[in-house]
């Protein structure tokens, strides 16, 4: 077994979430991973191989899926079994603060000498103040790192300096801190596939397939995703990845992308190993009309047949869905309105009409979408409890028009736990209407104990408190099961679960917010609600499994997985 050079490490939201009472909510019902948020960005995997093809030796742990699937899984003793030159630990999404953080004290407890960093846009965004923390040696900022780790890397192996490293963060051996510039904003992908070989080539190199597993339950439901770019167009107000907050905060001053083939050959490697859905992450059609048709040009040509998830950041035209179907036979569309609130949706930095909204669902239902999904959410500006409630109403004459063949799937979800750093909200929150709780990295840190997720909330708007958010997000939540109920989008029996565990939720928050006004938050009272709280705190306000498209399980794939690796059918795209 080769010795890693660099081992990535990927951290649970709350470090302490086995032992602690904590009422998460409904903050990851929409997404594929549980409130731990143990899914870690792809941008590992895009790390591990650019690293790999350049001779170092990198492996990604999965601490957090680790830690979830087994409650008698001792961190400390696989760190402690672990010697390479450096570790890596991701703090990407805020969430992750607690448990970024206290993973990096344990590193750094059990191997003082081996430099710990930090990487990922909240790392980023808090380096100065998270370069401060004792247990972290290195920041490398940015939304693209792959080569300054790599100089980084290199001088560490080879015990050379590390001053000239663009985009890095560092102390010297006084403990004094030094911010070298971010210069490193590559305005093209090409050189930065994602290889899914390099991860069907770990679990065999290091026989660890449970450390590499991307989310808890992704070996029932393997989906994938590529990357068209990095950086964005869009202004929403409230994102961490907005054109605004990749400007002013990552360095990148214009959206840098893949070019369209090199995508499409990334989705043709991964159904080489995997036939399961792949999510094209960024709107295809932001790079122009010519990106757009290369890619569905490249997309038809090599005849994919698995289920595509494209996603929409604004409305399309009905000429967009007919080469769409006629290139992709398996496709599948994902849109966030947020709000069916047309003042709602300015304030947030949408600028489009209800009319687009039901023109672009009718188009793609038309032009063979086999599901279109539609999110909403709740914490926006100038949205009010009855601006919430009034969705559902909406939502009512969208299924009446469009939901009869039942590819139209509904959804909706609070911004929580957090307004993302360098958004403009953060950055601005009087201006939009918020008052920001937290502000600091440490405050945030601290938020993530809270036995609530109301507590976790980072903001209040104008419009509602976060005791109103927390209710509303509820009431909505129930109205929406019980439409999707009435329209035989799910089956009556996940309704009533559904319904269950909210009414279920809202109850147990009430009590938490009654013992912390009388015995604080620290209470054995509120600790004895741990597994009460563990068992409300997933799919809360929707199933799960009601975002999933068709896919084989990681297990019925292995056949097709090892035949791709031993013929060699499989191998990294150019080499």
């Amino acid at each position: 077994m080769a010795k890693p050079d660099l081992i990535l490490l990927h951290a649970p939201s709350n470090y302490d979430f086995r032992e602690r009472a904590i009422m998460y909510g409904p903050i990851s019902d929409v997404i594929p991973s549980t409130p731990v948020f143990e899914m870690y960005p792809i941008g590992l995997v895009s790390i591990g191989a650019y690293l790999e093809r350049h001779g170092l030796h990198t492996r990604i742990i999965n601490v957090a899926n680790r830690m979830l699937r087994d409650s008698d899984f001792n961190v400390e003793r696989l760190i402690e079994g672990l010697a390479p030159t450096a570790f890596g630990i991701d703090l990407h999404w805020l969430p992750h603060a607690h448990g970024a953080l206290e993973l990096a004290a344990v590193v750094k407890r059990l191997h003082p000498s081996i430099p710990v960093i930090m990487g990922g846009l909240s790392a980023s965004y808090y380096h100065k103040e998270l370069i401060a923390y004792p247990q972290v040696d290195y920041i490398v900022r940015g939304d693209s790192t792959e080569a300054p780790l790599l100089q980084l890397m290199e001088r560490l192996k080879y015990r050379g300096p590390v001053e000239d490293i663009p985009n890095l963060s560092w102390k010297d051996s006084q403990g004094i801190a030094h911010h070298n510039s971010l210069t490193s904003v590559p305005l093209n992908l090409d050189a930065m596939p994602l290889d899914y070989a390099y991860p069907v080539k770990s679990v065999l190199k290091y026989r660890d397939l449970i450390g590499l597993t991307p989310f808890g339950n992704w070996m029932d439901y393997p989906i994938t995703c590529v990357m068209t770019c990095r950086g964005c167009n869009y202004e929403c107000v409230t994102c961490g990845g907005s054109r605004y907050a990749y400007k002013n905060s990552f360095g990148r001053g214009r959206t840098a992308y893949r070019s369209a083939e090199l995508v499409v050959k990334d989705i043709v490697s991964i159904q080489r190993y995997l036939r399961g859905p792949v999510f094209v992450v960024g709107d295809i059609r932001q790079a122009g009309e010519d990106y757009t048709d290369s890619f569905l040009k490249a997309m038809k040509s090599a005849k994919v047949k698995g289920p595509i998830i494209l996603e929409l950041f604004s409305p399309a035209s009905r000429s967009f869905f007919k080469k769409v179907n006629q290139a992709i036979p398996n496709y599948n569309i994902q849109w966030s309105p947020d709000s069916t609130d047309e003042e709602v949706r300015r304030a947030f930095g949408k600028h489009y009409g209800d009319r687009e909204i039901e023109a672009t669902i009718q188009a793609a239902l038309e032009d063979g979408c086999k599901r279109f999904d539609l999110f909403f959410m709740i914490g926006l500006p100038k949205q009010t409890r009855d601006s919430v409630m009034n969705t559902v109403s909406h939502l009512r004459s969208l299924l009446k028009e469009f939901g009869k063949d039942k590819r139209l799937m509904p959804f909706i979800s609070p911004l929580a736990p957090f307004v993302d750093p360098g958004s403009r909200v953060f950055e601005n929150p009087e201006e939009f209407g918020y008052s920001l709780i937290h502000r600091s990295l440490e405050e945030h840190r601290q938020a993530l104990n809270s036995p609530s997720w109301k507590y976790m909330l980072n903001y209040e708007t104008e419009w509602m408190s976060r005791e109103e958010l927390v209710e509303c997000t509820y009431d909505a939540a129930l109205a929406f099961n019980g439409l999707k109920a009435e329209f035989n989008l799910i089956s009556a029996e996940s309704a009533s679960g559904v319904e269950y565990r909210a009414r279920s939720s809202k109850d147990l928050i009430r009590t938490i917010d009654r013992l912390v006004r009388e015995n604080g938050v620290e209470s054995k009272e509120i600790a004895a609600l741990k597994n009460v709280a563990r068992s409300l705190s997933a799919s809360s306000i929707c199933q799960k499994k009601e975002l999933h498209w068709p896919a084989l399980s990681f297990v019925r794939n292995a056949p097709r997985i090892l035949w791709a690796f031993t013929t060699g059918s499989g191998a990294r795209y150019g080499a």
